[in-house]
């Protein structure tokens, strides 16, 4: 799939109701850095995981989607580096759909599917991250 047809795709996110759930939250503060910022559409806020590695975020649809990109914008110098996604019924039944490869920037990067993926739960799995204490900052997480 193309980035300008990822572009034309409605973000499943605003079409269908989901819950999020995430590794951690820095210092547990999620009133500041709570996942819900990841999806507010404001620049100015954002989700900040805890130290260590891996981490993660999770969307469960509350029925099954079809996915083909997922688009995230990290804070340069909090990127994940090495990436993979996974798609299922829940948290407990996924399988790895396939690596990403984001760059330590602070622009939106889209990450298109190889192949379309349908599932009610998806899951970003960041292994490591290129801050030195493995923590991950996502201003915005869309998936189309």
């Amino acid at each position: 799939m193309s980035n300008i047809a990822c572009l034309l795709m409605a973000c499943q996110l605003a079409k269908q109701k989901f819950e999020c759930r995430v590794s951690s939250v820095l210092n547990k503060n999620v009133k500041s850095y709570g996942k819900q910022f990841m999806f507010d559409d404001e620049s100015e806020t954002c989700w900040n995981s805890d130290s260590g590695s891996p981490q993660w975020v999770f969307i469960k649809f509350d029925q099954e989607v079809e996915l083909s990109c997922i688009k995230i914008q990290f804070q340069g110098g909090f990127a994940g580096k090495k990436c993979w996604i996974e798609a299922g019924s829940d948290l407990k039944n996924l399988d790895y759909i396939q690596d990403i490869f984001p760059e330590d920037i602070n622009l939106l990067q889209t990450f298109n599917l190889d192949f379309s993926k349908k599932a009610s739960a998806f899951k970003i799995i960041f292994d490591s991250s290129t801050d030195f204490f493995g923590r991950i900052i996502i201003y915005k997480l869309s998936l189309s």
